[in-house]
Protein backbone atom coordinates (compact mmCIF):
# COMPACT_ATOMS: atom_id res chain seq x y z
CA UNK A 1 0.00 0.00 0.00
CA UNK A 2 2.77 2.56 0.83
CA UNK A 3 4.46 1.84 -2.36
CA UNK A 4 1.16 2.42 -4.17
CA UNK A 5 1.07 6.17 -2.39
CA UNK A 6 4.11 7.68 -2.43
CA UNK A 7 4.73 10.88 -3.24
CA UNK A 8 1.58 11.53 -4.16
CA UNK A 9 -1.18 12.89 -2.92
CA UNK A 10 -5.28 11.49 -1.79
CA UNK A 11 -7.28 14.65 -2.05
CA UNK A 12 -11.22 14.86 -1.48
CA UNK A 13 -12.00 18.27 -2.68
CA UNK A 14 -15.68 18.66 -2.26
CA UNK A 15 -18.71 20.84 -1.22
CA UNK A 16 -18.15 23.15 -1.76
CA UNK A 17 -16.17 22.05 -3.45
CA UNK A 18 -13.38 22.06 -3.17
CA UNK A 19 -15.50 18.99 -1.71
CA UNK A 20 -14.11 15.92 -3.43
CA UNK A 21 -12.46 12.95 -2.77
CA UNK A 22 -9.33 12.29 -4.52
CA UNK A 23 -7.32 9.22 -4.52
CA UNK A 24 -4.00 9.43 -6.11
CA UNK A 25 -3.34 6.38 -7.24
CA UNK A 26 0.25 4.79 -8.47
CA UNK A 27 1.56 5.05 -11.92
CA UNK A 28 0.67 1.83 -13.82
CA UNK A 29 -2.46 3.01 -13.76
CA UNK A 30 -1.40 4.97 -17.23
CA UNK A 31 -0.58 1.68 -18.58
CA UNK A 32 -3.90 0.51 -19.07
CA UNK A 33 -4.89 -0.90 -22.41
CA UNK A 34 -7.08 1.88 -24.50
CA UNK A 35 -9.07 1.17 -27.65
CA UNK A 36 -7.98 2.52 -31.13
CA UNK A 37 -8.84 6.21 -31.06
CA UNK A 38 -11.73 7.34 -33.44
CA UNK A 39 -10.24 8.73 -36.57
CA UNK A 40 -13.92 9.91 -37.45
CA UNK A 41 -14.09 11.96 -34.44
CA UNK A 42 -10.78 13.10 -34.48
CA UNK A 43 -11.13 14.03 -38.27
CA UNK A 44 -13.94 16.18 -37.20
CA UNK A 45 -12.63 18.04 -34.01
CA UNK A 46 -9.55 19.09 -36.46
CA UNK A 47 -11.84 20.26 -38.73
CA UNK A 48 -14.01 22.28 -36.16
CA UNK A 49 -11.06 23.53 -34.68
CA UNK A 50 -9.60 25.01 -38.40
CA UNK A 51 -12.94 26.76 -39.24
CA UNK A 52 -12.64 28.41 -35.83
CA UNK A 53 -8.91 29.50 -36.44
CA UNK A 54 -10.26 30.82 -40.15
CA UNK A 55 -13.70 31.96 -39.72
CA UNK A 56 -14.25 33.07 -36.25
CA UNK A 57 -14.83 36.70 -35.82
CA UNK A 58 -11.60 37.50 -33.45
CA UNK A 59 -8.43 35.67 -33.44
CA UNK A 60 -8.13 33.06 -31.19
CA UNK A 61 -5.12 31.51 -29.57
CA UNK A 62 -4.29 28.19 -30.19
CA UNK A 63 -3.52 27.44 -26.67
CA UNK A 64 -6.41 28.68 -24.88
CA UNK A 65 -8.46 27.10 -27.57
CA UNK A 66 -7.24 23.18 -27.07
CA UNK A 67 -7.17 23.78 -23.35
CA UNK A 68 -10.82 25.20 -23.03
CA UNK A 69 -11.71 22.11 -25.75
CA UNK A 70 -9.93 19.67 -22.97
CA UNK A 71 -11.39 21.52 -20.19
CA UNK A 72 -14.78 20.64 -21.87
CA UNK A 73 -14.06 16.93 -22.91
CA UNK A 74 -13.46 16.37 -18.89
CA UNK A 75 -16.05 17.97 -17.58
CA UNK A 76 -18.71 16.62 -19.47
CA UNK A 77 -18.14 13.37 -17.51
CA UNK A 78 -19.03 14.07 -14.40
CA UNK A 79 -19.49 17.09 -11.60
CA UNK A 80 -15.87 16.24 -9.99
CA UNK A 81 -13.70 15.36 -12.73
CA UNK A 82 -12.03 18.44 -14.22
CA UNK A 83 -8.44 19.61 -15.96
CA UNK A 84 -6.23 21.83 -14.13
CA UNK A 85 -4.35 24.54 -15.94
CA UNK A 86 -1.81 26.31 -13.69
CA UNK A 87 -3.89 28.43 -12.17
CA UNK A 88 -6.14 25.58 -10.88
CA UNK A 89 -4.19 23.53 -10.20
CA UNK A 90 -2.07 26.21 -7.62
CA UNK A 91 -5.47 26.60 -6.16
CA UNK A 92 -5.88 22.62 -5.65
CA UNK A 93 -2.21 22.42 -3.73
CA UNK A 94 -3.28 25.51 -2.10
CA UNK A 95 -6.08 24.37 -0.37
CA UNK A 96 -4.68 21.05 0.54
CA UNK A 97 -2.32 23.01 2.36
CA UNK A 98 -4.81 25.19 4.55
CA UNK A 99 -3.08 28.53 3.39
CA UNK A 100 -3.99 30.80 0.63
CA UNK A 101 -5.10 34.36 -0.10
CA UNK A 102 -8.63 35.58 -0.63
CA UNK A 103 -11.77 35.70 1.16
CA UNK A 104 -12.49 32.28 2.74
CA UNK A 105 -15.59 31.16 0.74
CA UNK A 106 -16.44 27.73 -1.33
CA UNK A 107 -18.01 28.65 -4.54
CA UNK A 108 -19.13 26.03 -7.37
CA UNK A 109 -21.26 27.78 -10.73
CA UNK A 110 -25.03 27.21 -10.57
CA UNK A 111 -27.16 28.85 -13.76
CA UNK A 112 -24.98 30.94 -14.42
CA UNK A 113 -24.09 33.16 -11.52
CA UNK A 114 -21.51 32.57 -8.51
CA UNK A 115 -22.81 30.49 -6.05
CA UNK A 116 -21.54 29.95 -2.61
CA UNK A 117 -21.14 26.34 -0.59
CA UNK A 118 -19.73 27.18 2.67
CA UNK A 119 -18.08 30.30 3.98
CA UNK A 120 -15.00 29.14 6.14
CA UNK A 121 -15.18 29.98 9.93
CA UNK A 122 -13.14 32.80 11.03
CA UNK A 123 -12.58 34.34 7.78
CA UNK A 124 -13.37 37.48 6.42
CA UNK A 125 -16.49 35.87 4.62
CA UNK A 126 -17.87 34.03 7.52
CA UNK A 127 -18.12 37.48 9.65
CA UNK A 128 -19.10 39.17 7.00
CA UNK A 129 -22.30 37.23 7.17
CA UNK A 130 -22.01 35.52 3.61
CA UNK A 131 -23.96 32.19 3.82
CA UNK A 132 -24.41 29.18 1.79
CA UNK A 133 -26.38 28.81 -0.94
CA UNK A 134 -26.16 32.80 -1.45
CA UNK A 135 -25.36 33.82 -5.22
CA UNK A 136 -23.30 36.33 -5.87
CA UNK A 137 -24.82 38.27 -8.98
CA UNK A 138 -21.61 41.11 -8.80
CA UNK A 139 -17.89 41.43 -8.44
CA UNK A 140 -16.96 45.00 -7.73
CA UNK A 141 -20.12 45.70 -9.90
CA UNK A 142 -19.05 43.21 -12.91
CA UNK A 143 -22.24 40.82 -13.60
CA UNK A 144 -20.50 37.51 -13.42
CA UNK A 145 -23.80 35.82 -15.41
CA UNK A 146 -21.63 33.86 -18.00
CA UNK A 147 -18.68 34.39 -16.61
CA UNK A 148 -16.16 31.24 -15.56
CA UNK A 149 -15.11 29.70 -12.37
CA UNK A 150 -11.51 30.92 -13.06
CA UNK A 151 -12.62 34.69 -14.18
CA UNK A 152 -14.70 34.75 -10.84
CA UNK A 153 -11.59 33.81 -8.76
CA UNK A 154 -9.38 36.57 -9.93
CA UNK A 155 -11.72 38.94 -9.33
CA UNK A 156 -12.25 38.01 -5.95
CA UNK A 157 -8.73 37.63 -5.14
CA UNK A 158 -6.28 40.18 -4.24
CA UNK A 159 -3.31 41.50 -2.04
CA UNK A 160 -4.43 41.13 2.11
CA UNK A 161 -6.10 44.24 2.66
CA UNK A 162 -7.70 45.63 0.04
CA UNK A 163 -11.26 45.18 -0.34
CA UNK A 164 -14.14 43.74 -3.31
CA UNK A 165 -18.28 44.35 -3.26
CA UNK A 166 -19.92 41.28 -3.88
CA UNK A 167 -23.99 41.77 -4.69
CA UNK A 168 -25.73 38.97 -2.99
CA UNK A 169 -29.06 37.58 -3.74
CA UNK A 170 -30.19 35.35 -1.00
CA UNK A 171 -32.86 33.14 -1.89
CA UNK A 172 -34.22 32.43 1.91
CA UNK A 173 -34.75 36.45 1.92
CA UNK A 174 -35.68 37.26 -1.81
CA UNK A 175 -33.93 39.96 -1.47
CA UNK A 176 -30.41 41.39 -2.95
CA UNK A 177 -27.86 43.51 -1.14
CA UNK A 178 -24.38 44.41 -1.62
CA UNK A 179 -21.37 42.95 0.87
CA UNK A 180 -18.16 44.46 1.10
CA UNK A 181 -15.61 41.94 2.15
CA UNK A 182 -11.87 42.63 3.10
CA UNK A 183 -9.20 40.26 1.48
CA UNK A 184 -6.66 38.26 3.65
CA UNK A 185 -4.22 35.89 4.00
CA UNK A 186 -6.84 32.91 5.53
CA UNK A 187 -5.24 29.91 7.17
CA UNK A 188 -7.28 27.53 8.34
CA UNK A 189 -7.28 26.12 11.29
CA UNK A 190 -9.15 22.52 10.22
CA UNK A 191 -9.34 21.10 13.77
CA UNK A 192 -11.02 23.24 17.24
CA UNK A 193 -12.07 21.97 20.34
CA UNK A 194 -14.40 23.24 23.22
CA UNK A 195 -16.14 21.76 26.11
CA UNK A 196 -19.88 22.55 26.04
CA UNK A 197 -20.52 20.83 29.64
CA UNK A 198 -18.25 19.13 32.07
CA UNK A 199 -17.46 15.45 31.21
CA UNK A 200 -18.24 16.18 27.59
CA UNK A 201 -15.82 17.47 24.64
CA UNK A 202 -16.60 18.77 21.41
CA UNK A 203 -14.23 18.60 18.36
CA UNK A 204 -15.24 20.43 14.94
CA UNK A 205 -13.17 19.58 11.53
CA UNK A 206 -13.95 21.80 9.19
CA UNK A 207 -11.91 20.38 6.05
CA UNK A 208 -9.50 17.11 5.70
CA UNK A 209 -6.04 19.48 5.25
CA UNK A 210 -2.37 17.61 6.13
CA UNK A 211 -2.37 18.53 9.64
CA UNK A 212 -5.50 17.32 10.06
CA UNK A 213 -4.81 14.02 11.97
CA UNK A 214 -1.89 15.41 13.56
CA UNK A 215 -3.53 18.96 15.38
CA UNK A 216 -6.68 15.99 16.02
CA UNK A 217 -4.30 14.40 18.00
CA UNK A 218 -3.30 17.26 20.19
CA UNK A 219 -6.80 18.10 20.78
CA UNK A 220 -7.76 15.12 21.95
CA UNK A 221 -4.63 15.01 24.39
CA UNK A 222 -5.82 18.28 25.62
CA UNK A 223 -9.73 17.50 26.17
CA UNK A 224 -7.99 14.19 28.40
CA UNK A 225 -6.10 16.69 30.17
CA UNK A 226 -8.95 18.99 30.96
CA UNK A 227 -11.61 16.05 31.23
CA UNK A 228 -10.40 13.15 32.95
CA UNK A 229 -13.29 11.98 33.65
CA UNK A 230 -15.09 12.37 30.03
CA UNK A 231 -18.70 10.68 29.52
CA UNK A 232 -19.03 11.59 25.91
CA UNK A 233 -17.65 13.34 22.83
CA UNK A 234 -19.00 15.09 19.81
CA UNK A 235 -17.73 15.18 16.50
CA UNK A 236 -19.35 17.81 14.18
CA UNK A 237 -18.74 17.31 10.38
CA UNK A 238 -21.13 20.16 9.48
CA UNK A 239 -20.22 22.07 6.44
CA UNK A 240 -17.09 20.21 6.25
CA UNK A 241 -16.75 19.52 2.12
CA UNK A 242 -14.06 17.50 2.22
CA UNK A 243 -9.99 17.06 1.94
CA UNK A 244 -7.31 14.44 1.96
CA UNK A 245 -8.28 11.31 1.85
CA UNK A 246 -5.38 9.93 4.11
CA UNK A 247 -6.53 12.34 6.72
CA UNK A 248 -10.32 10.90 6.67
CA UNK A 249 -8.70 7.60 7.79
CA UNK A 250 -6.54 9.18 10.00
CA UNK A 251 -9.38 10.66 11.54
CA UNK A 252 -11.69 7.78 11.81
CA UNK A 253 -9.19 5.09 13.25
CA UNK A 254 -8.80 7.95 16.23
CA UNK A 255 -12.07 6.44 17.32
CA UNK A 256 -12.04 3.46 15.98
CA UNK A 257 -10.21 -0.29 17.08
CA UNK A 258 -6.93 -1.01 15.56
CA UNK A 259 -6.57 -2.24 12.01
CA UNK A 260 -10.23 -1.41 11.10
CA UNK A 261 -11.53 -0.99 7.46
CA UNK A 262 -11.94 2.54 7.36
CA UNK A 263 -13.43 2.90 3.58
CA UNK A 264 -12.79 0.28 0.23
CA UNK A 265 -12.62 1.58 -3.55
CA UNK A 266 -13.45 0.15 -6.66
CA UNK A 267 -12.77 0.97 -9.99
CA UNK A 268 -11.66 -0.50 -13.47
CA UNK A 269 -8.26 -0.61 -13.06
CA UNK A 270 -6.52 -2.94 -10.50
CA UNK A 271 -4.97 0.63 -8.42
CA UNK A 272 -8.63 1.47 -8.10
CA UNK A 273 -9.64 -1.72 -5.91
CA UNK A 274 -8.13 -0.97 -2.49
CA UNK A 275 -8.85 -1.21 1.02
CA UNK A 276 -7.93 1.38 3.58
CA UNK A 277 -7.29 -0.03 6.93
CA UNK A 278 -6.63 2.97 9.74
CA UNK A 279 -2.79 1.83 9.69
CA UNK A 280 -0.22 4.35 10.10
CA UNK A 281 0.98 3.72 6.24
CA UNK A 282 -2.97 4.66 5.07
CA UNK A 283 -2.96 8.47 6.43
CA UNK A 284 0.56 8.73 6.79
CA UNK A 285 1.51 12.90 5.39
CA UNK A 286 4.70 14.57 4.57
CA UNK A 287 3.49 17.06 6.96
CA UNK A 288 4.41 14.66 9.88
CA UNK A 289 7.23 11.99 9.90
CA UNK A 290 5.43 9.94 13.50
CA UNK A 291 2.44 8.30 14.07
CA UNK A 292 0.34 11.01 15.99
CA UNK A 293 -2.39 8.46 17.09
CA UNK A 294 0.36 5.93 18.77
CA UNK A 295 -0.20 8.12 22.40
CA UNK A 296 -3.26 8.74 22.06
CA UNK A 297 -5.37 7.77 24.92
CA UNK A 298 -7.45 4.74 24.97
CA UNK A 299 -10.40 6.68 26.41
CA UNK A 300 -10.95 8.04 22.66
CA UNK A 301 -11.51 3.99 21.22
CA UNK A 302 -14.38 3.75 23.71
CA UNK A 303 -16.32 7.10 25.07
CA UNK A 304 -19.65 7.44 23.35
CA UNK A 305 -19.74 9.56 20.20
CA UNK A 306 -22.17 11.38 18.01
CA UNK A 307 -21.30 12.66 15.19
CA UNK A 308 -23.26 16.05 13.66
CA UNK A 309 -23.49 16.28 10.08
CA UNK A 310 -26.02 18.20 7.64
CA UNK A 311 -26.19 18.58 3.82
CA UNK A 312 -22.69 20.23 3.15
CA UNK A 313 -21.25 17.77 4.86
CA UNK A 314 -19.47 15.56 1.66
CA UNK A 315 -17.09 13.64 0.61
CA UNK A 316 -13.96 12.63 3.19
CA UNK A 317 -16.45 14.19 5.69
CA UNK A 318 -18.85 11.24 4.69
CA UNK A 319 -16.39 8.46 4.85
CA UNK A 320 -15.59 9.42 8.37
CA UNK A 321 -19.56 9.48 9.36
CA UNK A 322 -20.00 6.03 7.29
CA UNK A 323 -17.38 4.26 9.32
CA UNK A 324 -18.33 5.32 12.15
CA UNK A 325 -22.05 4.55 11.40
CA UNK A 326 -21.23 0.89 10.07
CA UNK A 327 -18.78 0.04 13.03
CA UNK A 328 -21.14 0.93 15.57
CA UNK A 329 -19.05 3.72 17.22
CA UNK A 330 -21.07 6.25 16.67
CA UNK A 331 -24.43 7.88 16.76
CA UNK A 332 -25.18 10.00 13.60
CA UNK A 333 -26.96 13.18 14.66
CA UNK A 334 -28.28 15.95 12.08
CA UNK A 335 -29.47 15.59 8.32
CA UNK A 336 -28.00 13.61 5.30
CA UNK A 337 -25.36 14.45 4.25
CA UNK A 338 -24.46 15.36 0.35
CA UNK A 339 -24.22 12.16 -1.76
CA UNK A 340 -20.36 11.97 -3.17
CA UNK A 341 -19.44 8.68 -3.12
CA UNK A 342 -17.09 8.90 -6.10
CA UNK A 343 -13.13 9.19 -6.62
CA UNK A 344 -11.30 11.53 -8.06
CA UNK A 345 -7.09 10.71 -9.34
CA UNK A 346 -5.27 13.93 -9.42
CA UNK A 347 -2.12 13.12 -11.58
CA UNK A 348 0.17 15.85 -13.23
CA UNK A 349 -0.24 16.08 -16.93
CA UNK A 350 3.37 19.10 -17.24
CA UNK A 351 5.03 20.49 -14.87
CA UNK A 352 1.94 22.77 -13.66
CA UNK A 353 -1.00 21.07 -15.03
CA UNK A 354 -3.25 18.36 -13.72
CA UNK A 355 -6.10 16.30 -14.70
CA UNK A 356 -8.47 15.21 -11.97
CA UNK A 357 -10.50 12.23 -13.29
CA UNK A 358 -13.43 10.16 -11.30
CA UNK A 359 -11.72 6.54 -11.36
CA UNK A 360 -13.47 5.01 -8.46
CA UNK A 361 -16.14 4.35 -6.27
CA UNK A 362 -15.82 4.47 -2.58
CA UNK A 363 -17.91 2.15 0.02
CA UNK A 364 -18.69 2.17 3.55
CA UNK A 365 -17.16 -0.32 5.70
CA UNK A 366 -20.29 -2.51 5.18
CA UNK A 367 -20.07 -2.30 1.55
CA UNK A 368 -22.82 0.36 0.82
CA UNK A 369 -22.44 2.92 -1.72
CA UNK A 370 -23.83 6.68 -0.63
CA UNK A 371 -23.18 8.05 -4.11
CA UNK A 372 -26.46 10.69 -4.82
CA UNK A 373 -27.80 9.17 -1.13
CA UNK A 374 -25.54 9.94 1.47
CA UNK A 375 -24.93 8.97 5.13
CA UNK A 376 -28.45 8.84 6.63
CA UNK A 377 -28.88 9.91 10.16
CA UNK A 378 -29.65 7.83 13.19
CA UNK A 379 -31.09 10.76 14.69
CA UNK A 380 -32.49 13.54 12.58
CA UNK A 381 -31.91 16.49 14.20
CA UNK A 382 -32.82 20.26 12.87
CA UNK A 383 -30.81 23.35 12.42
CA UNK A 384 -32.85 25.52 13.99
CA UNK A 385 -35.63 24.56 16.73
CA UNK A 386 -38.54 25.76 14.64
CA UNK A 387 -37.27 23.61 12.16
CA UNK A 388 -35.48 23.95 8.41
CA UNK A 389 -38.08 24.96 5.66
CA UNK A 390 -35.49 26.23 3.50
CA UNK A 391 -34.07 22.38 3.40
CA UNK A 392 -36.03 22.09 -0.27
CA UNK A 393 -33.26 25.06 -1.64
CA UNK A 394 -30.45 22.66 -0.81
CA UNK A 395 -28.37 21.75 -3.58
CA UNK A 396 -27.27 17.90 -3.21
CA UNK A 397 -24.97 15.36 -5.37
CA UNK A 398 -28.11 13.88 -6.50
CA UNK A 399 -29.23 17.40 -8.09
CA UNK A 400 -26.75 17.80 -11.02
CA UNK A 401 -27.38 16.29 -13.86
CA UNK A 402 -24.40 14.40 -14.70
CA UNK A 403 -23.93 12.98 -11.65
CA UNK A 404 -22.50 9.34 -11.61
CA UNK A 405 -25.40 6.71 -10.87
CA UNK A 406 -25.35 4.46 -7.69
CA UNK A 407 -24.75 0.84 -8.94
CA UNK A 408 -26.05 -1.05 -5.95
CA UNK A 409 -29.72 1.09 -6.71
CA UNK A 410 -31.87 -0.50 -9.20
CA UNK A 411 -34.69 1.95 -8.23
CA UNK A 412 -32.67 5.35 -8.08
CA UNK A 413 -34.44 6.60 -11.62
CA UNK A 414 -37.66 6.27 -9.62
CA UNK A 415 -36.50 7.41 -6.36
CA UNK A 416 -35.03 10.36 -8.09
CA UNK A 417 -38.14 11.49 -9.75
CA UNK A 418 -40.24 11.03 -6.27
CA UNK A 419 -37.40 12.93 -4.46
CA UNK A 420 -37.86 15.62 -7.24
CA UNK A 421 -41.80 15.69 -6.82
CA UNK A 422 -41.50 16.28 -3.18
CA UNK A 423 -38.95 18.98 -3.10
CA UNK A 424 -41.21 21.10 -5.47
CA UNK A 425 -43.78 20.01 -3.49
CA UNK A 426 -41.77 21.82 -0.44
CA UNK A 427 -40.71 24.57 -2.34
CA UNK A 428 -44.69 25.43 -3.23
CA UNK A 429 -44.97 25.09 0.61
CA UNK A 430 -42.03 27.48 1.32
CA UNK A 431 -43.71 30.15 -0.77
CA UNK A 432 -47.09 29.71 0.48
CA UNK A 433 -45.46 30.48 3.65
CA UNK A 434 -43.40 33.17 2.68
CA UNK A 435 -46.45 35.04 1.52
CA UNK A 436 -48.32 34.90 4.58
CA UNK A 437 -45.70 36.59 6.74
CA UNK A 438 -46.19 39.96 8.15
CA UNK A 439 -43.77 42.70 7.18
CA UNK A 440 -42.01 42.23 10.97
CA UNK A 441 -41.45 38.74 10.12
CA UNK A 442 -39.75 39.05 7.04
CA UNK A 443 -37.23 41.39 8.73
CA UNK A 444 -36.53 38.81 11.19
CA UNK A 445 -36.01 36.33 8.62
CA UNK A 446 -33.31 38.64 6.92
CA UNK A 447 -31.77 38.99 10.55
CA UNK A 448 -31.81 36.09 11.95
CA UNK A 449 -27.58 35.33 12.03
CA UNK A 450 -26.52 31.52 11.13
CA UNK A 451 -25.98 29.89 13.65
CA UNK A 452 -22.41 29.53 15.20
CA UNK A 453 -21.19 25.89 15.78
CA UNK A 454 -20.48 25.19 18.99
CA UNK A 455 -22.09 27.61 21.01
CA UNK A 456 -24.79 27.24 23.38
CA UNK A 457 -27.15 28.87 20.95
CA UNK A 458 -26.77 25.40 18.29
CA UNK A 459 -29.51 23.52 18.72
CA UNK A 460 -28.10 20.71 16.78
CA UNK A 461 -25.55 20.46 19.06
CA UNK A 462 -27.11 20.61 22.05
CA UNK A 463 -29.68 17.97 20.66
CA UNK A 464 -26.43 16.23 20.46
CA UNK A 465 -25.61 16.54 23.87
CA UNK A 466 -28.85 15.55 25.12
CA UNK A 467 -28.26 12.20 22.86
CA UNK A 468 -24.96 11.23 25.09
CA UNK A 469 -26.69 12.46 28.47
CA UNK A 470 -29.86 9.85 27.74
CA UNK A 471 -31.90 13.36 27.56
CA UNK A 472 -34.88 13.56 24.97
CA UNK A 473 -33.94 14.71 21.70
CA UNK A 474 -36.49 17.31 19.41
CA UNK A 475 -36.19 15.08 16.23
CA UNK A 476 -36.51 16.88 12.99
CA UNK A 477 -39.71 18.20 11.52
CA UNK A 478 -39.19 17.38 7.92
CA UNK A 479 -41.17 14.08 7.02
CA UNK A 480 -38.63 13.29 4.01
CA UNK A 481 -35.30 13.95 6.86
CA UNK A 482 -37.17 11.02 9.10
CA UNK A 483 -37.72 8.97 6.19
CA UNK A 484 -34.38 8.79 5.24
CA UNK A 485 -33.90 7.97 8.71
CA UNK A 486 -35.48 5.28 9.10
CA UNK A 487 -35.14 3.76 5.38
CA UNK A 488 -31.23 3.34 5.62
CA UNK A 489 -30.13 0.60 2.78
CA UNK A 490 -28.73 -2.42 4.20
CA UNK A 491 -25.23 -3.68 3.88
CA UNK A 492 -24.63 -4.93 0.13
CA UNK A 493 -24.62 -8.48 -0.81
CA UNK A 494 -21.75 -7.28 -3.13
CA UNK A 495 -19.45 -5.52 -0.88
CA UNK A 496 -16.02 -4.94 -2.10
CA UNK A 497 -15.35 -6.17 1.66
CA UNK A 498 -17.08 -7.40 4.95
CA UNK A 499 -16.51 -6.00 8.24
CA UNK A 500 -17.61 -7.56 11.90
CA UNK A 501 -18.64 -4.29 13.09
CA UNK A 502 -16.75 -3.32 16.51
CA UNK A 503 -19.12 -3.36 19.76
CA UNK A 504 -21.14 -0.39 20.08
CA UNK A 505 -20.23 2.72 22.62
CA UNK A 506 -23.68 3.58 23.41
CA UNK A 507 -24.57 7.00 23.79
CA UNK A 508 -27.26 8.23 25.99
CA UNK A 509 -28.69 4.66 27.57
CA UNK A 510 -31.42 5.70 28.21
CA UNK A 511 -32.83 7.68 26.04
CA UNK A 512 -35.32 6.10 22.91
CA UNK A 513 -33.63 4.31 20.20
CA UNK A 514 -33.73 5.60 17.08
CA UNK A 515 -36.09 3.74 14.34
CA UNK A 516 -34.02 0.31 13.75
CA UNK A 517 -31.59 0.87 15.88
CA UNK A 518 -29.59 -2.70 16.97
CA UNK A 519 -28.48 -3.28 20.28
CA UNK A 520 -29.47 -1.41 23.39
CA UNK A 521 -29.21 1.68 21.87
CA UNK A 522 -26.80 1.42 18.92
CA UNK A 523 -26.69 2.77 15.49
CA UNK A 524 -27.99 0.61 12.74
CA UNK A 525 -25.62 -0.41 10.66
CA UNK A 526 -18.07 4.69 1.89
CA UNK A 527 -13.12 12.39 -0.96
CA UNK A 528 -13.34 17.42 -2.46
CA UNK A 529 -16.10 18.96 -3.19
CA UNK A 530 -19.56 18.37 -4.06
CA UNK A 531 -20.11 20.89 -7.07
CA UNK A 532 -19.01 20.78 -10.83
CA UNK A 533 -16.74 22.68 -10.53
CA UNK A 534 -15.52 25.07 -7.60
CA UNK A 535 -12.87 26.93 -5.57
CA UNK A 536 -11.93 28.02 -2.31
CA UNK A 537 -11.39 31.94 -2.59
Amino acid sequence: MRKNLKNIGLIAAGLATGVFATLQLSASAQQAATAPLPLDQLRLFAEVFGQIKHEYVEPVDDKKLLTAAIKGMVSSLDPHSSYLDKTDYEELQEQTKGRFAGLGIEISSEDGLIKVISPIEDTPAFHAGIRPGDLITRINDKPVRGMTLDNAVKQMRGDPGTKVTLTIFRKTDDRTFPITVTRALIRVQSVKMKIPAPGYGYIRITSFQERTVPDLAAKLQDLARQQPDLKGLVLDLRNNGGGLLQSAVGVAGAFLPDNAVVVSTNGQIADAKQTFRDTYDNYRLPSFDSDPLKSLPEIFKKVPMVVLTNAYSASASEIVAGALQDHHRALIVGKTTFGKGSVQTVRPMTADTALRLTTAYYYTPSGRSIQNKGIRPDVPVDQYAEGDPDDALVTREVDYSNHLANTQDPNEKKEQEAREADRLEQLRLLEEQNDKKTPEQRRKDRERKPVEFGTPDDFMLQQGLNKLEGKPVMESKSYSERKLAQDKPAPSASAPIVVKPALPATPGADATPASGAQGANAAPVPASAPVPASAIQ
